[in-house]
This record gives C-alpha cells, structure tokens and sequence, in this order.
C-alpha cells in the first residue's frame, strides 16, 4: 500500500456543512481501517486481522444517524475505530464481513514482518498511539488527546510509546509505511479444499434441521410480551462507552462528553444494560422533556452515572444530543422510569449538573468533574451568602426547595477547578428538568466602550437585578439552556423618584430556540414588571437591538410615559393619545412623556443602519 494514495482528513472550520456520520466513515473509509489494522493485535492470522478491521470500522457508525462537522467529525469516528480496535469485543445481534472458501491477506514483505514482531510486543493502547501518529500525523500530545477520547487509562504513556516505535522506523510516517497494512487491497487464495468439501453433506442437513427448529422460535413472541419484533435485552445491547478519568483536563472542549463514568454501580453490566435496553426501545410514550426526541439513541450511548440513592437505583446517560435518565426504585413500586431531556452543545457551564432523582428532602446533583466547590443561594436574598454544598464522587446532599411557577427555583453556585479556570464561579437556577439553566447578566452599556457579552451572574448588582427580575423571565421550565437578564437601559424618574432599570430577559432552550421578555425594575427594589413576551431570537445576539414602552404613574399623580432604548437607536417616533415625538435618540436613550392620554400608545425606534423596531409582543 502507498499512504500517499489515502486521504488524508481535512481539517474544517467552524462553517463546514454538516455531513452524516455514515458519509464521514465512507469517505475515510481505507484510512479507517488501515488504523484499525495497525491497532488490532499483530500476532493472529492476517486473515482473521483483516476481516477484524473491516468489523471495527463498520460498527463503529452510530446506531442511528446523526450530523458531525469537519475535522471534528472525523475525530468522533476516528475514536469509535480505535475503541472499538482496543475492546476486541464482539457485539450480540452485529452483522459483520463474512467470506467463505477463500483466505484474506496483505501482501506480507521483510519489512512488514519485523513492523508486526515488533506491534505485537506492545500494548494495544501503545499499538494505537503508533497508529494515529503514523496515519494521522499527529504529535504526542494530539495523539494522547485522541487516545483519551478513545478511553485509554493512560494516554500519555501510549503515545509515548508509540511515538518511539514511530521513530525508530527511519522517521517511517504518512508515506513511508510498508505496503503490508492496507487492509482493503488484499490477496486471495483458497482455504482448506478438502475438509470443505467433507462438511459440504453435513452442512445440508443442518440446514435443513435448523430451517425446522428457528422458523418457529421467530414468529415467538417474547415471554411476558406478545411482541415478536426483536426490541433488545439487557444482554443483547452494545455496552455503553466511558471516557478516561482524567480526560477533561486535557480536552479542548468541555462538556458532558468529557464526564468520566461515575457512581458505586458503573461495573454493574446488567444495571447499566437494563438502562440501555429501556432507552433503546424508547418511543412516543416515554417520558421527554422540550426539545428533545422521544426515541432511542442516534449513537451508541455514553454511560456518566450509575449508582443507588436513597434506596433507588439510578443510571444516566448520554448519546451527546440527549440525557436520558433511568431510574428504579423498587419503595415507590410502578417500575422503572425512563426520562429524556434535550443536551446537545453542553459546555463547561450549562450542563454542568444533572439532576439524579428527586424526592420529599429535595433535588441530588451529579456535577461536572471540574467543579471544585458547591454552594446552594437564596434568588430573592441577594444580601445573604451562599451556603456550602457538600458532594462526594460529584454527587450532592439533597437541596430543598422548589421553584415558584414561573420563577427560577433552587440556585447552586459552582466553582470550576483551577485548571478550567481560575476563580471561576456561575449560577445555575433549576427549572424541574434534568439539566438547570445558566444564569447570566449583562450589565447596562457604556457609552465608551463596546457593548457588553453576557457575564456569570455572581456579582453584587446582578444578584440584585436577579432578585428583581428572576419572576420575570419569558419561560422557567424543563428544555430551558440559558436565562439572561439584560440591563439595556437605566432612567432617572421625573420628580425625583429614584432610577428604574429596563431589562430584556432572554430563556435560550436546548434545541436552539428561545423567548424574551421587557421588564421594568422599580427604583425600591422591588419585584420586576414584565411589559410583554415573544418567541423568537428578539435579545439575543442575533438581535442586539431593542425599545420598550412602560406607563407610570407619578408620586404627585402625574401620568407619564417612559420610553427607553437600546445603545444602537438612533432615533424615536412615539404616538400616543395626547403627544407625539419623533426625534433623535438622547443621550440616556430614554424619553419621559407628561400626561400622554389613555388611549393606546405606539413606540417606532430606527437604529443608525436603519432598521426599524417595534416593542416586544
């Protein structure tokens, strides 16, 4: 084989279009399986190696479909190769490549014979880091990375060693491997002639027996089921797959991929089997939150929690799209729950706790493994300080408490480990589903410097805009990723009555889409008065431009109507009742009409590009 003659992955940016993770295996297909041949142990027949390696890349597609991007796409389905190069396991119920009356192999050479002596005197993990520094080009620390995502113990270590058999070979890399290893350009010749041929008489009478004995086991239905359509058992699903310990310290991206198995029960084959079986055969009825997919994974599921609490037993688990939540407490009888709840894109903040089980003390938290102190605090007491959470293994004590309807319920403050980020603390308020939502502030604009992104809502100002505002939010509920209290404007009250802030308060939810709601934040302290809701993108960053209209009422009974904007207006028409205005946008973006009449009231802003807004709802 000449690598030359492979391709080798392109590496796609952020905008490369989505393709199907079947598309990506196709088009790495000979590349794939040459990795697995290298990683495969090199001391067995070349024939049973090569139709191993065929195996290992055909199984590795994901149960279902799904999109991946780019360079990222590969590097999923390159770590479902090597996996499943590593395990040499066979899977119940596969289809895999099968040939018969002749022997596959590479065309074998000198070279190639003292590459595999020396192969088989490393451990598959070292095999592994050889092969993706020789296919892929990676260095050390890439290639431990992709060994980490693959689930090695100790990366570092194989890419180690790898790395010196790499360079023991002459520099031998990307094109000057030996022809010995391209597993999809093979010789044929024939097997053993004569015992076929004995066996030929026996196998027709098989045949026929077996045609007599397993038609009818088919058309059973299983016991206790009166189904016959072959849904999977505890014993007959494809393990789920676990990520190094440690992998979240070294991984680029951080999020529910990058959790470790955890729990007493992760070894526990026949829990965790019975948890993939039950999410495998789920359907319209089972139990799913907003956004997500009421139907079995779109990948061979990744396994982040097994463990018993309080009596119950409780697995967690994740396809990288959704969580899925399996849960048996034999106390409340009923058997077991499935729940499914929309996760996809989590990142080192939302998603960073997953709610275990609930009960009369409260919610259990599995958190993320690079949170490094835990803290429950009171929403509307922003002058009282965090309490500590205690937590073990990432499980924490119960936290009481349930959310108001329409308000945010119990918030754990969370702080990363220093390697993630130092001093690094965030909110996350629960809404009753699995994931809690991220809670963030952004604070009021700056004439004099750029506007301002969303920012951890842990400071003194946005723990009082949030104790204002937390009621106000356009939807607190299961599917909810984000909840973003924005100050956009702040205003001086006629008559001395003290300042009112202006807030656009945006719920963004797992599936992409979201809502936003105006506020008004009284100058006492007090509780936020949402003015209007509307689906849609208005306050996200997507549409950073916004105008809202409130009445108020004087201390001295004056009616007024306010009016406040956003930094980007340039200009405001109002019309109501007794007055108009059409004017530019002053200074504090704000307007205060007198007596404007009691008949409704339009408001019409145009930014400096020209684009025209209209108030929210």
């Amino acid at each position: 084989m000449d690598l030359r003659t492979l391709p080798r992955p392109r590496a796609v940016g952020g905008g490369g279009r989505p393709e199907s993770a079947e598309a990506v295996l196709v088009r790495h297909y000979r590349h794939l399986v040459g990795m697995a041949y290298l990683t495969l142990p090199a001391d067995r027949g070349r024939h049973a190696r090569v139709m191993a390696a065929h195996a290992v890349v055909q199984r590795a597609l994901p149960v279902a479909g799904g999109k991946v991007a780019g360079q990222q796409g590969y590097d999923a389905v390159r770590a479902r190769v090597l996996r499943g190069a590593l395990r040499r396991r066979r899977w119940p119920g596969a289809v895999f490549p099968r040939v018969w009356g002749v022997r596959l192999f590479t065309p074998p050479d000198d070279a190639d014979a003292e590459l595999d002596a020396r192969l088989a005197g490393l451990p598959a993990a070292a095999r592994a880091g050889f092969a993706v520094q020789a296919l892929d080009g990676l260095g050390r620390a890439e290639a431990a990375e992709a060994l980490a995502w693959a689930g090695v113990e100790e990366p570092a270590e194989a890419a180690r060693a790898g790395a010196e058999l790499l360079g023991s070979l002459d520099g031998a890399g990307w094109p000057e491997l030996p022809p010995g290893y391209d597993a999809c350009t093979v010789h044929l010749r024939p097997g053993d002639l004569l015992r076929r041929r004995r066996r030929a008489f026996t196998a027709a009478a098989v045949a026929v027996a077996l045609t007599a004995t397993v038609l009818p086991m088919l058309a059973s239905p299983r016991p206790g089921t009166g189904r016959t359509d072959g849904q999977p058992s505890a014993a007959q699903v494809v393990p789920p797959e676990r990520r190094a310990d440690g992998l979240w310290r070294t991984s680029a991206r951080l999020g529910l991929d990058v959790w470790p198995a955890r729990g007493e029960l992760r070894d526990d084959a026949a829990l965790v089997g019975r948890a993939v079986a039950a999410w495998q055969q789920a359907g319209p009825g089972t139990a799913a939150e907003p956004g997500s997919v009421p139907g079995p994974p779109v990948a061979v599921p990744q396994l982040l929690y097994a463990g018993r609490l309080d009596g119950a037993s409780v697995v967690l688990l994740t396809d990288g799209r959704t969580l899925a939540r399996y849960g048996d407490d034999p106390a409340a009888g009923g058997g077991p729950v499935l729940a499914l709840a929309a996760a996809g894109e989590s990142d080192v903040t939302a998603g960073a706790a997953v709610v275990l089980r609930r009960d009369g003390r409260g919610a259990r938290y599995l958190l993320a493994p690079w949170v490094a102190a835990a803290a429950t605090r009171r929403l509307d007491r922003p002058e009282e300080a965090e309490r500590p959470l205690a937590f073990a293994d990432g499980v924490t004590d119960p936290v009481p408490g349930t959310a108001v309807p329409g308000c945010p319920g119990p918030v754990l403050q969370l702080r990363s480990d220093p390697v993630v980020a130092e001093q690094h603390a965030f909110l996350l308020a629960d809404l009753g589903g699995l994931a809690p939502a991220h809670l963030t502030y952004t604070p009021p604009p700056d004439a004099a410097a750029p506007a301002r992104p969303p920012r951890e809502a842990v400071g003194a100002q946005a723990l009082r805009r949030w104790a204002a505002g937390a009621c106000a939010v356009p939807e607190a509920g299961p599917g909810v990723r984000q909840l973003n209290l924005w100050e956009f404007a702040d205003q001086k009250l006629p008559q001395n009555a003290g300042e009112l802030a202006w807030a656009c308060l945006r719920a963004d939810r797992w599936d992409g889409s979201g809502s936003a709601a105006a506020a008004v934040l009284p100058p006492d302290g007090g509780l936020a008065e949402r003015l209007a809701r509307a689906d849609g993108r208005a306050c996200s960053r997507y549409e950073q431009d916004t105008v809202a209209q409130y009445r108020w009422r004087a201390p001295n009974g004056t009616p007024y109507l306010l009016v406040a904007a956003s930094r980007r207006v340039a200009r405001l028409t109002v019309t109501a009742q007794a007055r108009r205005v059409d004017q530019a946008v002053p200074p504090t973006r704000t307007l205060a009409l007198d007596n404007p009449g009691g008949g409704p009231s339009t408001v019409e802003a145009v930014t400096a590009s020209g684009t025209r807004l209209r108030p929210i709802g």
